[in-house]
């Protein structure tokens, strides 16, 4: 959710070598490819810590790290440090593994399956800050038989475990004596992916070398830069000035480039969706009536068409329209409907004041709306449902800040929020909507407490019959549809630029997250360009 300054990069020449700033550069990636050009992308989050335990990159597609399976074009799992999918037990509860032969780590040493016990024992410590040991409750314990064989036993059946094996893995005795949560391993980090890094410097760029020992083989080009820009608006005028080979832009800033000799606009299919969190706490959006006018009063067509350039759809829930899991019965129309939201309002007692503004035992209707203001495109969704509301009598007071100012305010202020997920909808709904996380950071930060929600979700993850999971998820779609935590508004394609000459690029349906770890650039070791 968050991000950081940025410092201009300047272009890049053939060699590679990047001068900021007026400082030379000490990361220049190099590698042997006879010739071929480095790769610089450009994407406005930046990670806090490049260790995965410390949750980088934990879908996948992280560029320095590999985990037992990963994920094709299609998000299909596929054998990753694991030679063949690991097998799972008739009653569910015990997973193994058998490791790929001959994987080294960037430093030489050879990946052993100790190695994967430590990075998963390293998540359920309770003295590591992990986010990720929520995400593996259902882990009873983590051994190594032998040197190749890795054994995960459940406390419980849970059918998408398969799937939180993309987690990266980290060598264990690079952690020897240390403490995880502060060792020089989160800025230099040691994996076995298709890149090395060579350097970071926070707030402007990562610089990666390839590893021409890489288990699936030598990538195609010497390394990959990624520049981190956090303002859109300045990341599109240096796309415009030829600095990256591909970039992360808005979609109005992205059709900018349409017909622009030099540039292909990629349109990504996505799972990620935007919507405004309304806190409990608030005594105006802690409302049930206000949520639901509000539900009913945003014109999420006019989002997608006006806001999104067409590049998206209307969303009503955190389940995607793709899901198998996804619960047909919650979509909602989506054009406003202004009278069925002041039906709503005045049912609950809130009346016109002199100003047009509600007011209800001596209250306004009246609530901010915070977003970060370097996101051009949670603004103008900011600025739209504030228009709409104030249509119902509604007052919604736009704020744009930074996330230092955003965070401490979560828990009482609205705010224009991005999650989703292609893949389990146990992943991200589980700590977004369960009681069990209220007020916990960017999880459940508006304290949403719902018992029937709870049960659905435990529900679900707590089955492997598909069709117990597939009624569980019905159920807790629904009953947050009813409750109105969030006025969920659309779904994105993300929208990138991509300079000709590049070649290689292979887009694939994306989650929420897609800064350094599962953007457009996930199989970037493919990539070639001219030079």
């Amino acid at each position: 959710m968050g991000s950081r300054r940025f410092a201009r990069l300047t272009a890049v020449a053939a060699t590679a070598v990047l001068t900021v700033a007026g400082c030379s550069s000490s990361g220049t990636p190099s590698g042997g490819t006879g010739g071929a050009a480095s790769i610089v992308v450009a994407t406005a989050g930046e990670p806090d810590t490049l260790n995965p335990v410390l949750n980088y990159g934990v879908d996948g597609g992280s560029l320095i790290f590999d985990g037992l399976v990963a994920r094709d074009a299609d998000n299909t799992l596929v054998p990753a440090l694991a030679e063949r999918l690991p097998t799972v037990s008739a009653d569910g509860k015990t997973v193994t593994a058998k490791l790929r032969e001959g994987v080294l780590f960037h430093d030489g040493s050879p990946l052993t399956a100790q190695d994967v016990v430590f990075t998963y024992q390293a998540v359920l410590d309770p003295k590591v800050d992990s986010t990720l040991r929520s995400d593996l409750d259902m882990l009873a314990s983590v051994t190594a038989p032998d040197p190749t064989t890795v054994v995960f036993t459940l406390k419980y059946a849970y059918a998408p475990f398969p799937q939180r094996l993309t987690l990266g893995i980290v060598p264990a005795k690079v952690f020897a004596g240390q403490d995880v949560n502060t060792a020089a391993f989160n800025r230099e980090p040691i994996g076995t992916g298709p890149y090395r890094v060579t350097s970071w410097t926070q707030g402007d760029r990562l610089v990666l070398a390839a590893n021409d020992r890489y288990w699936g083989g030598k990538p195609a080009n010497p390394g990959v830069v990624v520049a981190f820009v956090a303002d859109d608006n300045v990341r599109a005028q240096r796309t415009r000035a030829g600095e990256f080979d591909a970039a992360e832009l808005a979609p109005k800033l992205a059709a900018g480039f349409d017909g622009q000799g030099g540039y292909q606009v990629r349109r990504v299919p996505t799972a990620d969706y935007r919507g405004v969190m309304l806190p409990m706490g608030n005594p105006v959006t802690g409302d049930l009536a206000i949520r639901r006018a509000l539900h009913l009063a945003v014109d999420r067509q006019a989002m997608v068409t006006g806001v999104l350039g067409g590049a998206g759809e209307p969303a009503f829930g955190p389940v995607p329209p793709s899901s198998e899991f996804a619960e047909p019965a919650i979509a909602g129309t989506a054009t406003a409907d202004p009278a069925a939201a002041t039906a709503a309002l005045e049912a609950a007692g809130w009346r016109p004041g002199p100003d047009g503004i509600r007011v209800k035992d001596g209250r306004q209707a009246a609530f901010a709306l915070m977003y970060p203001a370097t996101d051009s495109l949670r603004k103008e969704l900011a600025l739209a449902v504030t228009a709409d509301a104030r249509k119902v009598g509604i007052k919604v007071t736009p704020e744009g800040l930074t996330w230092d100012a955003i965070t401490p305010r979560m828990g009482t202020d609205a705010l224009v929020m991005g999650y989703g997920t292609p893949y389990d909808p146990d992943f991200v709904s589980y700590k977004l909507f369960s009681s069990a996380f209220a007020g916990q950071g960017f999880f459940n930060p508006g304290s949403y407490r719902s018992a029937l929600t709870d049960k659905a979700l435990r529900d679900g993850r707590d089955n492997a019959d598909p069709a117990v999971r597939k009624a569980a998820y019905a159920t807790f779609q629904k009953q947050l549809a009813a409750d109105v935590p969030w006025v969920f508004l659309t779904y994105l394609q993300h929208t990138y630029v991509v300079r000709d000459g590049v070649t290689g690029v292979t887009p694939r349906v994306e989650p929420h997250e897609h800064d350094v770890a599962n953007s457009l650039w996930w199989n970037v070791h493919t990539w070639t360009k001219a030079s």
